[in-house]
């Protein structure tokens, strides 16, 4: 083969290089738009977290109202302490009330352990206030 037919070989290899489409199959056509979904998904999360409100804590309360504590005797359960607070109320309800408000595991307290009392029931007689608790 001469010089000038392997000159024009490779330009004519180098024309069809050049003009050759990209063709995709379906495989990479996938992978390209679940690439595409997960940039797009997390560009949203990204300016969603950017502009969602902060929280703010603040030692402001609401009303000034402060909780009311029963301290617990030895012997007692949430359950005498909910029928003593509201007698006429189910005692199921209100020991749930006060699980929640002391963020408690279970309805397990110990003697002398100080429990937060809902707010209606803060003129009750055995209560101390969280400033008496020292």
């Amino acid at each position: 083969m001469s010089a000038t037919a392997m000159l024009t070989e490779t330009a004519t290899e180098a024309e069809n290089a050049s003009t050759a489409r990209l063709r995709l199959t379906r495989r990479g056509r996938m992978v390209l738009g679940a690439l595409a979904t997960v940039l797009v998904a997390g560009l949203l999360a990204g300016v969603a977290a950017l502009s969602a409100p902060q929280a703010l804590a603040s030692d402001v309360r609401s009303g000034g109202q402060q909780f009311q504590y029963a301290v617990m005797q030895p012997g007692e359960s949430l359950w005498s302490l909910a029928t003593e607070l509201d007698s006429t109320a189910d005692p199921r309800d209100l020991v749930a009330e006060i699980v929640q408000l002391n963020q408690l595991s279970g309805s397990d307290v110990q003697a002398g352990q100080p429990l937060a009392v809902p707010l209606r029931y803060s003129d009750a007689p055995m209560l101390i206030s969280q400033s008496d608790l020292g």
